[in-house]
């Protein structure tokens, strides 16, 4: 997933207003993988019922904002929050 440069320098966490990045590909498939077995919450509490095609991590590492389709999801409700287990995964090798 490709996301223009100068749009990560300016959008950032509607929450927090913290710095956003783009995770990586092992990461997303980590993320599928936790959805395709309904481990992947939103922080309203819903299971992710959908593949995503990208994210963006939230610089203190606890929130993922989705892409699908290509298009960033930047709203609160569909924030993904990082079980304990997923971020040990998500953060290993980095």
């Amino acid at each position: 997933m490709c996301i223009d440069q100068e749009l990560l320098e300016i959008i950032c966490c509607p929450d927090t207003h913290q710095d956003l990045s783009l995770i990586s590909v092992r990461q997303l498939g980590l993320l599928n993988d936790a959805q395709k077995i309904g481990d992947l919450i939103r922080r309203e509490g819903n299971a992710v019922e959908y593949n995503l095609s990208g994210g963006l991590i939230r610089e203190d590492g606890e929130v993922v904002y989705p892409i699908r389709e290509g298009i960033p999801v930047l709203l609160s409700e569909e924030a993904i929050i990082l079980s304990e287990d997923l971020k040990v995964e998500f953060f290993k090798d980095s």
